[in-house]
């Protein structure tokens, strides 16, 4: 029996290959149907990809699609990615690239050159990439899935949410446009910068404009560390996860007070119906990504990407096993213990 579920997917450059895998187990798997997808920045990626994929090809043609798409992003990364661990590099440091010679070079660069500076020409290679994998007014056209990508306004800093039927190459390079790597992408009148900053990813699109009550939160970004991190790099680093998640938190706050609400009865029955309750899933691949630092994101180095990939389809596959019998009847995470402090209850 075919279940139907949303799926919120959250960014994270390279880390984006762990959502890949994800994906591809869900659609060799197929009990699961996604009715809608959320994204931002390299989940933007996926779910373009993935959406498109599916449209052409059906459930094969979206894991063909996925695998071209990171297979092509490992091969440009040879020739416009600064970022790559030498053979001693990979042995001293795993896949955490922060000591390596090309990423000091990177980051270095990054931090005294703007991009409108060191790139004036604003040459993007994920847009030739996008350009050979993707028809974007077939794409609008989709019925497959329904799409939704958020990106950040620069100027008011809040965030637009694109429908697929509004999606071009542009909207997809905005939602992955990091500030300080790209120039902003110019969409009308305004100009965006990456969907992260506030909504990793947006939640909200997928309360009003699907069926399915449930929203399977498939995260890239730890929640939390063990360590206090005491380097000006891991601070800097940390800043970015808490930084990156805060906005998602804030969603997962306002879907407790809704279901407390709805729960406890303490709306008049006749707005009980203007309300939805959500039931809501996470998967967290905290174990791994915590092995791994923020920089580690700029790794597109193929071995990395399937180590990432095949990650991703071990944590689905005991997902799957684990949860599916609950879809449709019950939330599967306890939203006060694994994103609320004790103190942020609300009874």
């Amino acid at each position: 029996m075919k279940k139907l579920i949303n799926i919120a997917l959250q960014g994270g450059g390279a880390h984006g290959a762990f959502v890949w895998g994800v994906l591809d187990k869900f659609l060799e798997d197929g009990r699961i149907k996604i009715e809608a997808l959320s994204a931002t920045s390299a989940g933007s990626m996926n779910g373009v990809i993935y959406s498109y994929g599916l449209h052409k090809g059906g459930r094969q043609g979206a894991r063909d699609l996925l695998y071209q798409f990171w297979k092509r992003i490992s091969e440009i990364g040879k020739v416009y990615n600064p970022v790559h661990l030498l053979p001693w590099e990979h042995l001293q440091n795993g896949w955490n690239v922060d000591k390596s010679l090309g990423y000091a070079f990177f980051d270095t660069f990054t931090n005294i050159f703007s991009p409108y500076e060191f790139n004036p020409l604003n040459i993007n290679p994920l847009r030739g990439v996008l350009e050979e994998l993707i028809d974007f007014e077939e794409l609008r056209k989709c019925s497959a899935v329904k799409l939704f990508l958020s990106a950040t306004n620069v100027r008011t800093g809040r965030i637009r949410v694109f429908p697929i039927e509004e999606l071009t190459i542009d909207v997809v390079l905005a939602s992955a446009c990091l500030p300080y790597v790209f120039q902003s992408v110019q969409i009308g009148n305004e100009f965006y910068w990456d969907g992260g900053y506030s909504g990793n990813p947006a939640i909200f699109p997928l309360f009003y404009h699907t069926k399915s009550r449930d929203i399977l939160i498939i995260h890239t970004n730890p929640i939390e560390r063990h360590e206090i991190p005491k380097t000006v790099e891991d601070i800097h680093n940390r800043i970015i996860e808490i930084t990156f998640n805060s906005s998602l938190l804030k969603e997962i706050r306002s879907i407790t007070l809704v279901q407390k609400l709805l729960r406890e009865e303490w709306l008049k029955e006749e707005y009980r119906g203007h309300f939805k309750d959500i039931l809501l899933h996470s998967m967290r691949g905290d174990k791994t990504m915590r092995e791994l630092s923020i920089p580690s994101k700029f790794n597109t180095d193929w071995d990395f990407l399937m180590y990432l990939f095949t990650r991703g389809r071990a944590a689905a596959d005991v997902w799957i096993q684990e949860n599916y019998s609950h879809l449709g009847k019950t939330s599967t995470v306890d939203l006060y213990q694994e994103f609320l402090q004790s103190d942020d209850r609300l009874d």
